[in-house]
């Protein structure tokens, strides 16, 4: 590998609107962006990092910093994986290296990974947990989505009203709910009725990272998606007879090299695969776009939550995603 200058660069992001889950509420998101350029080819990642792991942009930068040296001198994707752990600083080398490989060989990143020609994909619009009434009004706003996904708090009461509203006023869109950790075992059945009588597809990540066992034998109704239950290949393992789905989400995994692994080891174990995001422009959605092309269910909806995204962006229209490579991960730079 030929040397490379690396730039590293923290940047704000505004959200439109206050965005609520169970435990948290968010105002703007900050991330770090990854330029790697060997004087004729360049590439680039965006990571926000995990909240609820402590991966924030400082220790993003800071476990950069420390393997600038590294970088530098030129590495490949195969010996990033040794080099940092999962997580957002390594998401953000890895998918700059994935775009720098791709425009060095004049390929498509799709093409670099084995992957047919890429569609459009039906994403999830996102609802923040919030009064009915707020919910329903973004559920209207979304006319074009043809899937929804709902944030619970872990509040039973008020998120069967949530629910119950959302359905009422978009009663022929596909729609799923997602936790966040804020259920436990015993109050799953109330919720799960209630799921079924509204038609919902999906339960999210019902319980705590760490409680897994106790979904063992447990019968639900609908699919149950991981989603902190699952940050990385070697938790993979761990979901079968327990969960349906797996929720890929690169800043978790630490890139696209992962993310890709992570997808054909869950269809190998009979898992379905879904893709997420933890909020950022079109320049992180674009690698999760790639590996959405091996997805059941799709979440890229990111840069609807923000006061301005970047150029060129991904487009949302009819419900679906879409990625052009000159997004991201074209063949050229």
């Amino acid at each position: 590998m030929s040397a490379l200058k690396m730039q590293v660069e923290v940047e704000k992001l505004p959200l439109s609107a206050p965005f609520r889950i169970s435990g948290f509420v968010f105002k703007e998101q900050d991330v770090v962006v990854v330029t790697l350029d060997d004087g004729e080819h360049r590439g680039r990642g965006e990571a926000s990092g995990v909240y609820y792991l402590g991966d924030t942009s400082p220790t993003m930068v800071a476990e950069i910093e420390a393997v600038r040296s590294e970088i530098e001198r030129g590495i490949d994707r195969t010996a990033l994986q040794k080099l940092l752990p999962p997580g957002g600083a390594r998401n953000a080398l890895d998918c700059a290296l994935w775009e720098l490989e791709a425009h060095r060989l004049g390929v498509a990143v799709w093409e670099l990974a084995g992957l047919t020609p890429p569609k459009p994909l039906l994403t999830t619009f996102t609802l923040g947990a919030d009064d009915p009434s707020v919910m329903v009004a973004g559920a209207r706003k979304y006319a074009q989505a043809r899937a929804l996904k709902l944030k619970l708090t872990g509040d039973l009461p008020a998120d069967i009203e949530r629910v119950k509203a959302v359905r009422a006023a978009r009663p022929e869109v596909w729609m799923g709910v997602d936790a966040n950790q804020g259920y436990t075992i015993d109050k799953l059945e109330p919720l799960l009725a209630v799921l079924v009588a509204a038609n919902v597809k999906l339960l999210e990540q019902p319980l705590k990272r760490g409680s897994e066992a106790d979904l063992d034998g447990f019968k639900s109704p609908i699919p149950v998606a991981a989603d902190e239950s699952v940050l990385s290949l070697k938790d993979v393992p761990g979901l079968v007879g327990r969960f349906n789905v797996m929720n890929i989400k690169l800043d978790k995994c630490g890139g696209l090299t992962e993310g890709l692994a992570m997808a054909h080891e869950a269809r190998r174990l009979g898992l379905k695969v879904m893709v997420g995001n933890m909020v950022g422009t079109s320049l992180a959605m674009a690698p999760g776009f790639v590996v959405g092309q091996l997805c059941d269910v799709v979440d890229l909806d990111g840069p609807i939550f923000l006061t301005k995204d970047r150029a060129p962006s991904i487009t949302y229209a009819n419900g679906n995603v879409w990625s052009g490579e000159q997004v991201w991960g074209g063949a050229h730079a």
